[in-house]
Order: structure tokens, then C-alpha cells, then sequence
């Protein structure tokens, strides 16, 4: 794809983000920011037999924290704890489409798998792993 396309997906989420919003009484629940840019970004997850049910991101950012925040929760729903668990910045970045994103440009991509991470090791009791946003 060009990079025209990509940045038309970015700005279609940002502009009409998917699944925004929070959830009461979920089971995973996460919050984080990005001080560099002042992103900041929580994520709610209900499980229903530790598959993911339901899924809301909520926040304030630039268009690329919150389009991929937005886009996460699109790829992340119907999945299970350990595929949560697993989720790679790959998979995540090859979704966003962004080959040209620089070293702070990538902390804004990334900062909703960061905030899945967290909430992911937590719920599961787990120490987070140092290469955490891979």
C-alpha cells in the first residue's frame, strides 16, 4: 500500500475512533502516558472465558497514539488472554502501516500496546517483561 493510504487509516480512526470509551467492572484495566508528547491512554477489557468480549480505549493525543489505540482494539477483540499476552509491536505497527515513523513517533504507536501489556501481565499476575512493547 502507499504511504497515502496509510495515513488516510490513521486519520479515519482519529477522526472516528472505534470502541472509545470506558468500561465498569472490567477485568483487565490499564492507564498510561507518553510524557514526551503528552499522550495519555487507558484501556478496559471484559473477558467472558478469558476471551476478550468487549474492549474500550479512552484518552487524549496525537492522531497516531490515538489511531492505533483505536485499531488495537479492532485486531484485539475475540481474542484470548495469552494472545493479549503475546501481541507483538509487529503486528500492531504492520496494521498501522507506518514504515516511516521515527524514534518518537514510534513511543506514540505504541504507547496502546504498552498500556495492553500492563493491564495483560497485571491481570495475569505476572511480572512485565523488559522488552514489553514487543
Amino acid at each position: 500500500m502507499s504511504e497515502d493510504i496509510y495515513k488516510e487509516i490513521i486519520l479515519d480512526h482519529y477522526r472516528n475512533p472505534r470502541n472509545k470509551g470506558s468500561l465498569s467492572n472490567a477485568e483487565i484495566s490499564a492507564q498510561d502516558n507518553n510524557p514526551v508528547c503528552g499522550d495519555r491512554l487507558s484501556i478496559d477489557i471484559k473477558l467472558e472465558d478469558n476471551v476478550v468480549s468487549d474492549i474500550k480505549f479512552d484518552g487524549e493525543g496525537c492522531a497516531i497514539s490515538q489511531s492505533s489505540a483505536s485499531i488495537l482494539t479492532e485486531m484485539l477483540m475475540g481474542k484470548t488472554v495469552d494472545e493479549l499476552s503475546k501481541f507483538t509491536k509487529d503486528e500492531l505497527l504492520e496494521e498501522l502501516g507506518t514504515p516511516s515513523l521515527g524514534p518518537a513517533r514510534i513511543k506514540c504507536a505504541l504507547l496502546s500496546l504498552k498500556v495492553l501489556k500492563m493491564g495483560t501481565y497485571q491481570y495475569l499476575g505476572a511480572e512485565l517483561p523488559s522488552d514489553s512493547d514487543n
